[in-house]
């Protein structure tokens, strides 16, 4: 029996306006800091993800950027339910998934995948690539028989760009491009809707960081795949991006378009990361202004009060420390958390 293929789900680009498929709401987590080797008590709390709210729209890319350990992957792990928010909705198709049980949430977990950012340690060693890729089709009995799961392995390795010949390698004889792109094969199996990508090139060389790239965009063409891309790379997100989120501390600090951030950013932690991106020309690199920040990042367990940015903000103002400063849209579509923007 043919399996059937990977059907094409492309939506029109005057519906990705309308239609939001994922949306969340103050969402915040927390983890304990214990102290005590018998007896252990909490004595504080890391705020890894502190009350930040944004939508994706379906079909689009929404980049979410910031330095290591502002709180990225934890939003995106809490987002999949991989580990549950302290407080905070999570709306997906308009079902909350913060509010579900591990049995509820089952049936949802096709539609939604992930791409892990290390391809050398998300894989099993002792697993070869054709298990790896077939096993959420098994799991979720997608396939009548084994003859039918080794066509939907062979048919998905070829989408990625691989030879269906792989099947029979161990993860251990491929490539870190090669094992990113197993990685990838493995999230479409299910046929989701929706891929949180955690920096799924960062461990990659830079020659081949292109080609994922690439790939991640014609499969979203092909199959209309809505992403959540997680990265520090700024150009990458620039190319790949419908809307980018700029997160610090645990923080949303500004929401724009793609174009509109780079262009006139308004929040001072964005203007800094946009100064460290290099420019090829010698000349303009070396008349452009640039953004130093002063200091160390803040600790997660004992963030400054007001502004988590103020410690180290060059418009720095004594308002800055007295206030939590509103996410607010200063612009059409635009939003900052900046008292002084």
């Amino acid at each position: 029996m043919q399996v059937k293929e990977l059907t094409s789900t492309r939506i029109p680009s005057n519906e990705y306006t309308s239609s939001v498929i994922l949306e969340v709401r103050n969402l915040k987590k927390y983890f304990p800091v214990f102290s005590g080797l018998i007896t252990q008590r909490v004595v504080g709390w890391v705020k890894a993800v502190d009350d930040i709210s944004f939508s994706i729209r379906r079909g689009e890319t929404l980049g979410l950027v910031g330095e290591s350990g502002c709180g990225k992957t934890t939003t995106g792990r809490c987002i999949l339910q991989l580990d549950r928010p302290t407080e905070g909705r999570v709306l997906f198709e308009g079902q909350d998934l913060a509010q579900m049980t591990d049995a509820g949430l089952r049936p949802l977990r096709q539609k939604m995948q992930i791409v892990f950012q290390d391809p050398y340690s998300s894989l099993n060693p002792r697993m070869t690539i054709g298990q790896i890729v077939s096993e959420p089709i098994r799991v979720y009995r997608l396939v009548q028989n084994g003859g039918e799961c080794q066509d939907r392995v062979a048919e998905l390795l070829t989408v990625v760009g691989l030879n269906p010949l792989m099947a029979d390698r161990y993860p251990h004889e491929l490539s870190g491009g090669q094992r990113q792109r197993v990685g990838i094969a493995r999230a479409l199996a299910l046929e989701p809707k929706f891929i949180v990508c955690d920096e799924p090139i960062s461990a990659l060389d830079v020659s081949i960081q292109a080609q994922i790239i690439n790939l991640l965009e014609e499969l979203q063409e092909r199959f209309g795949l809505t992403y959540l891309f997680i990265a520090h790379d700024l150009s990458v997100v620039r190319h790949i991006s419908d809307r980018i989120v700029v997160m610090y501390l645990g923080k949303v600090v500004e929401i724009a378009d793609r174009q509109e951030l780079y262009e006139h950013p308004l929040h001072p932690y964005t203007k800094a990361l946009l100064s460290a991106i290099p420019i090829p020309d010698p000349a303009v690199e070396a008349k452009r202004e640039r953004t130093v920040l002063k200091g160390e990042v803040p600790s997660s367990s004992n963030p400054p009060p007001g502004c988590v940015f103020h410690p180290r903000c060059p418009i720095a103002i004594e308002e800055c420390s007295k206030g939590v400063p509103e996410l607010r849209e200063i612009k059409p579509n635009h939003w900052a958390a900046c008292i002084r923007a």
